[in-house]
């Protein structure tokens, strides 16, 4: 991971909304680390868009990533 960009200063979101939002830019660039060649993804995307088990795969990525978030967040509670 040679990047040292700090794109995820804080897990805390003022609202579940951006708390979801954060959840797909986190599971994005999870596979961004892991597939580092942006050709290779772009070619590789086809497959999962046209494939019900790897969508479902991912939503559920995306859903741990949340899940994540929230406890961070309290569940949004006041």
């Amino acid at each position: 991971m040679e990047n040292k960009e700090i794109w995820l200063p804080s897990l805390i979101t003022a609202t579940p909304q951006e708390g979801r939002e954060l959840a797909i830019k986190m599971a994005r660039k999870s596979i961004a680390a892991i597939q580092t060649n942006p050709d290779i993804r772009k070619k590789l995307r086809d497959n999962y868009a046209n494939d019900t088990a790897q969508l479902i795969a991912s939503a559920n990525v995306v859903a741990l990533e949340f899940q994540t978030i929230a406890v961070a967040n309290n569940y949004w509670k006041k």
